[in-house]
């Protein structure tokens, strides 16, 4: 199972995160732990796929990180 690493800061105490994000399952939300300040968090991943000129698809991730409060 193949896996993405991304770097995201918390949005409570502004550290780097490293995230590891499964492509299989598609765009998600989850509740996450701040490693660092334990701070619940948000995390939304969505992914999109483009089309070049040269009909070569290329997929994007984004992720976003979320104060829990925030999130809903």
């Amino acid at each position: 199972m193949m896996q993405d690493l991304v770097v995201a800061g918390c949005p409570y105490c502004g550290e780097r995160l490293e995230l590891l994000i499964d492509p299989s399952g598609g765009s998600q939300e989850y509740t996450e732990d701040c490693q660092v300040c334990c701070q619940p968090m948000v995390v939304r991943v969505t992914y999109s796929q483009t089309e070049t000129d040269t009909e070569v698809e290329t997929e994007t991730v984004s992720v976003e990180l979320l104060q829990e409060d925030d999130a809903f």
